[in-house]
């Protein structure tokens, strides 16, 4: 079955959520959950908690004497996030901007970022925010993809490469922010407990157009002129016949305040 070529981005809150819901979201999802070792009683926050997709497993982790704090500067992203936790009364919504975060000093256990550095104005500046916002022995999860390791296999490797190219010199702000993530953190003064990079497999074409956005960013790209048209065309065509193969590196990092 194949898709259309330059079909607009879906809703962001449900790419959101339909990306957690596939089998690489919740494998990389519940060992960045593992790691931070939530205890009951702990405030957790969640910087960029989007429509709260990870909210209710947070809010499970911290119990009734804990507390949850989702930030988001998308006033609909909290809308549906408050939704998400509307019977959870331990969780608390909250507007904000990562480079300002609406957090009082000191006063977090654990926090997590997800898949939004790499969207930000300032990765570095976020992370001195969480820094500030995070109390002595906090432990950290940051996630992020590394978007230069994104493979596509097609006949056509120089077409599969210029759309990497392409994802990562256009599409994507801070599209290597994966592989800097370590060295951020210690910058913003934290400690690196733990560096690890799991690689999102996809074999089935259309779940990978609509994460990845193969048909979108093709377009994008052939308007843009960083892919021939004809040549672009014919890529993205083939990769619906047959095997479909594409994967690119996820990296986690687990520090310490």
């Amino acid at each position: 079955m194949s898709s259309t070529l330059g079909v607009p981005r879906p809703d962001q809150a449900v790419y959101m959520l339909r990306a957690a819901a596939g089998d690489a979201g919740r494998a990389y999802k519940q060992q960045l959950l593992d790691l931070l070792d939530i205890q009951a009683g702990q405030t957790a926050l969640d910087v960029g908690c989007g429509p709260g997709t990870d909210l209710p497993a947070l809010a499970e982790c911290v119990g009734d004497s804990g507390t949850v704090i989702g930030v988001d500067r998308d006033p609909a992203m909290l809308a549906r996030a408050r939704e998400r936790t509307n019977d959870l009364h331990r969780v608390e919504l909250r507007e904000g901007d990562v480079h300002a975060l609406p957090i009082d000093p000191g006063t977090v256990d654990r926090a997590k970022i997800d898949r939004v550095l790499m969207h930000v104005t300032e990765p570095a500046d976020a992370l001195t925010q969480l820094h500030h916002a995070t109390r002595p022995g906090a432990r950290v999860g940051l996630a992020e993809p590394d978007w230069d390791t994104l493979i596509v296999d097609s006949d056509d490797l120089e077409a599969s490469r210029a759309f990497t190219r392409y994802t990562t010199t256009k599409a994507v702000r801070h599209a290597t922010i994966g592989r800097s993530l370590a060295r951020l953190a210690e910058q913003a003064g934290f400690r690196i407990e733990a560096v690890l990079a799991t690689t999102p497999v996809f074999r089935d074409f259309q779940e990978a157009d609509h994460t990845l956005g193969l048909g979108r960013n093709t377009q994008k790209a052939i308007n843009e002129g960083c892919i021939d048209r004809d040549r672009g065309h014919r890529w993205f065509a083939g990769l619906s016949q047959g095997s479909f193969y594409a994967s690119f590196s996820l990296v986690s990092v687990i520090c310490l305040r």
